[in-house]
């Protein structure tokens, strides 16, 4: 009885771990995407040092893992669960660092005038943060049918990046000087579409932890 109410508590702590790293996440996507908006290089540089806090939750739950496994020895739904906060831990640190390359795209493109007005970059990033709501409430409850939605909701991320993209590119014949910013600016466009497959991969994982297969939510 000792060792289950151990192992519970540990349980919770991978999960608390979890949900404080995502919001740190979170709250990287919507600076970063703000730095740009304004044009803010200081937000955009102080968003790349905050990354550490994120790295750091990442190892204490590496280690916490660590322990767990050889500790506990957990079988069946733990294991699953101990797997899956694994490599959820693993994508959203990765969300972090497509945070930080955003950011550093900002600084690119510096303090002059934008060639276009940032109207759909901020409204793919609402959609990717969304799709990470929703995928940090489906691994709470354990919701199979909200993780399947939020891997559904990608293509509409895809969409509007290929339209983001098109748009970029049929600037460049008459804007070959701001050749930078358009590459940055579609830097930007593909780190968000990346984040969305993240949290796509954050939904397969979900489905792992609490069926116990391997499903593949992006064919």
């Amino acid at each position: 009885m000792a060792i289950r109410t151990t192992l519970d508590k540990d349980l919770d702590r991978l999960k608390d771990l979890l949900i404080e790293m995502v919001n740190l996440s979170k709250t990287a996507v919507e600076k970063s995407v703000q730095s740009l908006a304004h044009q803010n290089i200081e937000m955009a540089e102080q968003n790349i040092e905050e990354d550490q806090k994120i790295n750091d939750i990442e190892e204490k739950i590496n280690n916490l893992i660590i322990q767990l496994i050889a500790q506990q020895q957990p079988v069946a739904s733990d294991l699953r669960t101990i797997i899956a906060g694994l490599k959820i831990s693993n994508d959203i640190e990765r969300i972090g660092d497509l945070a930080v390359n955003i950011a550093k795209s900002v600084i690119h493109i510096g303090a002059g005038p934008l060639i276009k007005p940032i109207v759909d970059i901020p409204r793919m990033a609402d959609m990717a943060l969304d799709m990470l709501n929703n995928v940090i409430k489906a691994y709470i409850e354990k919701d199979i049918e909200l993780a399947i939605t939020t891997a559904k909701a990608d293509d509409e991320v895809d969409a509007l990046y290929g339209k983001i993209i098109k748009e970029l590119l049929e600037l460049v014949p008459s804007k070959p000087d701001s050749f930078n910013q358009i590459s940055q600016l579609s830097f930007v466009a593909r780190n968000l579409e990346r984040i969305a497959d993240h949290t796509t991969n954050m939904s397969e994982h979900i489905i792992f932890m609490v069926k116990g297969k391997n499903v593949d939510l992006n064919a």
